[in-house]
């Protein structure tokens, strides 16, 4: 039986938006730009959600992926994707790896019991069962895609094409 709620969060079911609906209909240059007294760019909050996702996957599936030697380097550093292309290619990265992460929702509970084991000491001393790093990853989109509603809502690109809440 697949984990439902985990499923509802990583598409934006209740209280959350669906995170797709939130990077699907922007351009590169709304993607690219950073509102005043923000700290990152769509495309920045992309691109570092698409590192933890592909690192948390990397390890479930038993790649030994280097673990980053400081926060930032998770973030790119440029705001603005070099191209229109950069940026098609972030999103169509960030549906994959959703799949990838629905795909493992739905497995068996023996498989989302099974332990991914830590790979650097910077990391929970405890290894963590496929199902708990999902949840961390689902809470991890939940957080990073309220930071985009933000930035858009800020760059007046808020809701998107799907709708979104704009009270």
């Amino acid at each position: 039986m697949p984990e439902e709620a985990l499923l509802q969060l990583l598409y934006g079911k209740g209280a959350h938006v669906h995170p797709v609906a939130c990077i699907e209909d922007i351009d590169s240059a709304v993607a690219g730009r950073r509102p005043e007294n923000l700290p990152s760019s769509i495309r920045q909050i992309l691109a570092h959600m698409n590192f933890w996702t592909n690192y948390e996957l990397q390890r479930i599936r038993g790649e030994k992926p280097p673990y980053p030697e400081h926060a930032i380097l998770s973030w790119p550093q440029s705001p603005a994707p070099l191209d229109d292309a950069q940026w098609q290619s972030a999103v169509s990265r960030f549906l994959a790896l959703l799949a990838d992460l629905d795909a493992l929702a739905r497995g068996t509970a023996e498989e989302l019991a099974c332990e991914v084991p830590v790979l650097d000491p910077k990391q929970s001393p405890e290894s963590h069962s496929v199902l708990a790093i999902l949840w961390q990853l689902a809470i991890h989109h939940s957080y990073h895609i309220g930071q985009i509603v933000i930035v858009r809502r800020a760059l007046g690109a808020w809701p998107p094409r799907r709708g979104g809440d704009s009270w």
